[in-house]
């Protein structure tokens, strides 16, 4: 798999955000909002090489799952905070969707995508916190 052109091509803005950022909160809300699993965040500000302060991961049980949730955090994200999605990819196939609002970076992942690419376990070193219902 070819590196994700837009972790590597941008500097991280100068606004940090924190857990209680409306963003974040507006992300982990439309997922579950769309029964995303297993949601996870991953606290990044403290990792020098990170990209960004925050990745946000949840699996699908399907393809349509994963663009349900995908299209509902851009809505929400649009109507609550006014952000447009920086860059997102991995819509033609729906295995893995990368949605990257530059300080908050989202992954979902079918479950066996999620396991296979193992993202938490990348970045073991960030202090990781479950949102589940």
């Amino acid at each position: 798999m070819e590196p994700l052109e837009s972790l590597t091509k941008r500097s991280k803005g100068a606004t940090r955000l924190t857990k209680n950022s409306k963003i974040f909160k507006t992300i982990i809300a439309a997922i579950q909002e769309k029964k995303g699993e297993n949601i996870v965040s991953l606290d990044l500000r403290k990792i020098t090489e990170a990209v960004s302060d925050f990745f946000i991961v949840c699996e699908a049980s399907s393809q349509p799952q994963v663009r349900a949730i995908a299209d509902n955090i851009e809505q929400r994200v649009k109507e609550n905070c006014g952000e447009n999605v920086f860059h997102k990819e991995g819509f033609q196939n729906l295995q893995w969707v990368l949605m990257d609002y530059v300080n908050v970076v989202v992954h979902i992942f079918l479950p066996e995508n999620r396991k296979f690419y193992a993202i938490e376990e990348m970045w073991s070193d960030a202090a990781s916190q479950e949102h589940n219902n």
